[in-house]
């Protein structure tokens, strides 16, 4: 294990993170999963012997954290409630007929970036997440038993994820997205 001994050598540190999404201060956000996805695959059976192929690519949901504040540009509760009224959402009413469609969906999320940094501050590596929308939000519960900060859980679905990663000079190297 003499690799742990270079000092050049530094693992990715999952608290040094920025997640960029529409409308959140990034100081707020308290964790957020990284992409990942599901290869499908498809069986053949053949006498006594089962073959499996490759199928679709399947990306899994994303869950972030929030901490929610009384504040009126940083209320974690009116921003996730504005993203899904610019999705299309209206209350019912005798003269709204507005739906959620994933353009408007989308286009309330706008781009969203999780960024891996290092100690020095400088992003090493960029996810972009692709046509996200709000699957579903849960704004935390209230107890008089519990001191806690009161938090805000959102799952996007999104189509797919790209990843860069950033060469040392703070250049992109190449684009690996999907």
């Amino acid at each position: 294990m003499a690799f742990w001994n270079d000092s050049q050598l530094e693992p990715k540190r999952s608290y040094r993170f920025l997640l960029r999404i529409n409308g959140f201060q990034p100081y707020l956000i308290k964790s957020v999963k990284k992409p990942s996805f599901t290869i499908g695959e498809t069986p053949h059976q053949y006498l006594n012997h089962t073959f499996y192929y490759p199928g679709r690519v399947t990306w899994n949901t994303i869950e972030f954290t929030i901490v929610d504040t009384v504040g009126d540009s940083d209320n974690g509760t009116r921003q996730v409630m504005g993203l899904l009224e610019n999705s299309g959402y209206k209350l019912p009413s005798a003269t709204s007929y507005d739906t959620i469609s994933k353009k408007k969906a989308t286009e309330a999320m706008r781009q969203i970036e999780i960024q891996t940094i290092d100690a020095d501050g400088d992003v090493k590596e960029k996810w972009f997440i692709k046509n996200a929308w709000i699957q579903s939000a849960t704004f935390g519960d209230l107890s008089y038993e519990a001191e806690t900060m009161l938090n805000i859980s959102v799952t996007l679905r999104y189509d797919n994820a790209g990843v860069e990663f950033m060469e040392p000079q703070g250049k992109l190297p190449s684009n690996l997205s999907v």
